[in-house]
């Protein structure tokens, strides 16, 4: 495929619309191109030198024609183009000039030649006016075109041992010059691709794969850093260079040769020998957080980095340094460590084995036994590896003692309450194992001190103690029989509740901990509560104000039991060892609540049950008797504290009156005049209690006489006669009550008589006989009569009527 320089085109302004312009050039041509004016039959373009003597050259065209050519120009010259547009009669139409360069002179190739598997270098000929030359290459269906500037040029991008045709052509501003006179030139074959490797530290094996028309091989080996050298040829595709130095670098050079005897490219490649095997110089052990060994050797030539292996497959590695580290590795150990060197060719033989011993492992099982108390031993598990043991206890108190043994046991004292802190250290030729198990043994917690038991209640039992140390709880039992009180606590007080009263407890105070249970041989101590409640069972009154009081006695042992009796303005006690007591002097008219408490050399009870205890109503001061008439008396009488009602009785052999009342007086029918009564009162409470009040006796007064007539006697004088019931003892007292005179007399006792002289006759009387009493008063309620009387002439009075005069 050519390659076409176009021109700059130069586009003139022309008469009649004509465009022209330069297409391409050569060395001797020149091709230009256009677009007529309508009417044109026929085309002339004229090539002038500008700076040159030499003739025009011109060509004409039809007037069909948009392209043409000039030829049999002078190469790399300046040309004045114009472009003439005719008619029929030759006649110019429009016309259009240009300027144009034509191309340089065509080169020659001297020769052409291959260095390289995908290139071939021409040398050619340089001509005059080029700035450049253009190198074509082409081979079956391959074409390509490369720009050089100057001879010698080189065309890359070929294949190897192809043939390829090459052409050169120059160029300058005008164009370029037709392709001079191929020449043929074939590319060499590829280099071999060297693979190479170090199967040993003093073997390099160099390997590649077969190369396409290639009939021989030759490898150079060469040292690094050294001038003496090693060439090799060969038909195969495998070389060993042997007897080489260890970790040594050497730079291969390999080269193919084609049948036709030319050497192909040329590939170098470089190879490290394997190092040589360290020594390992010695092992430690080394201590810190985590048990390892430090690995030391002598540094070899070529090693890039270093792996130290153990017998047990562990390792470690180092660039820089000629140690590493093995961290961790297992206690107890009996291994050994090689070193091998490492470079890219791959790593050393191992160097001889070193043997090393770890620190022992510490025991696995530790514990502590305590055949008695205060005798511990320290016991672990043997260890393989070791040659004595280090034991270690510490108690939390900071106390520390520690044993030496090739035995696997140590004694010590343990105290209870403590916690020791037991570690083993076994040692070897390696030093001491970096840690150890601790193992934490725990005393049992000592019996706490000061223990003190006090009854805060009645069925409460308060304990306190001292703390004790090692004890994270203590349990408190209260024990009777078969009936046990648990508490468990924290702290160093416990209250034991719902006891029975009256009952000696043994408590004991039991340390724990969670480690060592708890300590069962602390002495126990003794305590009774307080005595159980007596409760009253009745509640007799024996006098005015004495009652007696029955009692439960539940208590056993020398039990003292009081009752009180505790009213609104007084308390009353009694105190008993037996079921009973009496309470004494309790005021009438009151209310009391009963209890009775137990007391012991322990304390007291709570009391019992109360019940309510109310005393009789209290007896009127004085009861006052009146009487009203004949056959009524009005009672009164003062208010008895507590009574709410009354019941009165007047009683006698021929009778008795009776009245119940709220108030504190009574009107009594019934009453047998001259007659002796006995007063009684009853006072009630609101409670129904009742008190037998008993006053002076009381003596109706005596009877009124009946029968009682006035008569008039012989010697003026009336007579009032009655007759008398009852005993005749009292005096009678006779009032007359006349219009114009009154007349009283007086008559003797036993008299059923009495005369009155009168002043004045015929009259109208008012007559009233009554007894008078043994203090001289007379009875007023005795009934009235009224007689009217005549003068003398009647012997007889006659009733006019009776009449009631009032009480006065």
């Amino acid at each position: 495929m050519g390659r076409i320089v176009v021109a700059l085109a130069k586009i003139c302004a022309a008469q009649n619309d004509i465009t022209f312009s330069v297409f391409t050039v050569t060395s001797k041509s020149m091709t230009v191109q256009w677009k007529g004016p309508t009417g044109a039959s026929s085309y002339k373009i004229t090539a002038t030198p500008k700076n040159s003597s030499k003739y025009p050259v011109f060509a004409q065209f039809s007037g069909n024609s948009v392209m043409g050519s000039v030829n049999s120009l002078s190469p790399n010259t300046l040309y004045t183009v114009q472009l003439e547009a005719m008619d029929n009669a030759l006649n110019v139409l429009s016309s259009a000039r240009t300027e144009e360069t034509t191309a340089p002179e065509v080169p020659s190739i001297v020769t052409a030649y291959s260095k390289h598997s995908d290139s071939v270098t021409v040398e050619f000929t340089e001509v005059s006016g080029a700035t450049s030359y253009i190198l074509r290459a082409e081979s079956g269906d391959f074409f390509s075109e490369s720009p050089v500037s100057s001879s010698p040029g080189t065309v890359v991008d070929l294949q190897p041992n192809t043939q390829y045709k090459l052409s050169v052509m120059s160029v300058n501003s005008g164009g370029r010059s037709q392709p001079s006179y191929p020449v043929m030139a074939k590319t060499v074959v590829i280099a071999p691709k060297l693979n190479t490797t170090s199967p040993s530290n003093e073997t390099i094996l160099v390997t590649w794969p077969p190369v396409e028309h290639a009939v021989l091989y030759t490898l150079c080996i060469i040292r690094e850093n050294s001038s003496s050298r090693l060439k090799v040829n060969t038909t195969d595709t495998m070389v060993t260079f042997n007897d080489l130095e260890a970790g040594t670098t050497y730079c291969i050079k390999g080269t193919a040769w084609d049948s036709d005897g030319r050497t192909g490219d040329d590939l170098t490649v470089c190879q490290i020998t394997r190092p040589p095997s360290p020594d390992v110089t010695h092992v430690t052990v080394t201590s810190g957080r985590s048990l390892g060994i430090a690995v030391y050797w002598v540094p070899v030539q070529g090693a890039e980095n270093y792996i130290a292996y153990t017998s047990n497959d562990q390792n470690c590695s180092s660039t820089a340094n000629s140690y590493c580290y093995i961290i961790p590795i297992e206690c107890g150990q009996n291994h050994s460590v090689t070193v091998t060197a490492y470079n890219s060719a791959g790593p050393s033989s191992p160097s001889q084995p070193a043997e090393y011993i770890t620190y022992p492992c510490p025991p696995e099982n530790i514990w502590v036994e305590e055949p008695t108390a205060g005798n511990c031993s320290l016991m672990w598990d043997d260890v393989p590896l070791v040659e004595y043991y280090m034991a270690f206890v510490k108690r939390d108190d900071g106390t520390e003692m520690s044993c030496n043994t090739t035995e696997t046991t140590c004694q010590f004292f343990c105290m209870c309450g403590y916690t020791y802190l037991t570690t083993v250290f076994p040692y070897n030729q390696a030093g001491s194992s970096p840690y150890a198990h601790v193992h934490n043994y725990t005393t049992i917690p000592c019996c706490p001190q000061g223990v003190t038991v006090q009854l805060v209640s009645t069925e409460t039992l308060e304990i306190m103690w001292s703390p004790v140390k090692g004890a994270e709880l203590y349990e408190t039992t209260a024990k009777q029989t078969n009936n046990v009180i648990h508490c468990n606590d924290t702290a160093p007080v416990c209250a034991l509740s719902d006891l029975r009263c009256n009952t000696a407890y043994s408590v004991t105070v039991t340390p724990c901990s969670e480690l060592r249970g708890c300590n069962r041989t602390c002495t126990p101590h003794r305590h009774e509560t307080a005595p159980c409640s007596p409760e009253i069972l009745n509640m007799t009154q024996t006098s005015n104000s004495t009652y007696k009081v029955l009692i439960t006695t539940p208590n056993t042992g020398n039990t003292n039991y009081t009752v009180t009796a505790i009213g609104r303005y007084n308390t009353h006690t009694c105190k008993t060892r037996n079921g009973s007591c009496e309470l004494m002097q309790l005021p009438c008219g009151s209310v009391y609540e009963v209890t009775a408490v137990a007391t012991t050399a322990v304390g007291r009870s709570l009391p019992g049950f109360s019940k309510p205890l109310e005393t009789g109503p209290c007896c009127p001061m004085y009861v006052n008797v009146t009487q009203v008439t004949q056959a009524m008396t009005n009672v009164t009488w003062s208010p008895g504290s507590g009574a709410r009602s009354y019941i009165t009785a007047l009683t006698s052999s021929r009778g008795h009156a009776k009245c119940h009342t709220l108030d504190t007086h009574c009107l009594m029918g019934c009453i047998t005049c001259s007659t002796n009564y006995s007063v009684h009162l009853e006072a009630i409470s609101s409670t129904g209690h009742k008190s037998e009040c008993k006053y002076h006796g009381f003596s109706s007064s005596p009877c009124c006489p009946t029968g009682v007539k006035l008569y008039r006697r012989d010697n003026n004088s009336l007579r009032v006669y009655w007759r008398s019931l009852g005993l005749q003892i009292n005096n009678h007292m006779v009032e007359l009550y006349g219009t114009g005179a009154n007349y009283t007399c007086i008559a003797a006792a036993g008299s059923t008589y009495c005369d009155i002289q009168e002043e004045t006759c015929g009259d109208v009387y008012t007559v009233v006989a009554a007894p008078v009493r043994q203090n001289g008063i007379k009875v007023n309620f005795c009934q009235p009569r009224t007689y009217s009387v005549p003068c003398p002439g009647s012997n007889a009075g006659m009733v006019i009527s009776r009449g009631r005069r009032s009480v006065g």
